[in-house]
């Protein structure tokens, strides 16, 4: 089990900023999963990678791929506090799913 964090890195958050982007997108998508794959994926030391990506438009495409073959998703939208916008499209998780099913939609990115 697995779950992919992808942030964008055109938009040049900070460190912390970039953390917390991806901790929400993890929870959510966490949350969409079904329970056994929670259970399994929790069990199993809940595997993350983090990859980049450089454009809101790359993370709708891999959404879009995501939700085709019936994986756990969720694109995150920063709520403007602090470094953006109110609404920026931030990341996207993919899992937690099985590996070879995430490496479907995400194995060609870049590590972040």
């Amino acid at each position: 089990m697995k779950q992919v964090i992808a942030a964008r890195s055109d938009l040049g958050m900070g460190t912390g900023k970039l953390a917390a982007q991806v901790a929400h997108a993890s929870l959510q998508a966490y949350e969409e999963a079904s329970p056994g794959d929670q259970r399994e994926w929790k069990g199993g030391g809940q595997k993350k990678v983090v990859v980049r990506v450089t454009s809101e438009r790359e993370l709708f495409e891999l959404a879009e791929k995501a939700r085709l073959d019936g994986l756990p998703h969720a694109i995150v939208r920063d709520a403007g506090h602090t470094e953006l916008e109110p609404g920026t499209v931030t990341t996207l998780a993919v899992g937690p799913a099985p590996e070879a099913s995430v490496d479907a939609v995400t194995g060609d990115l870049s590590l972040y």
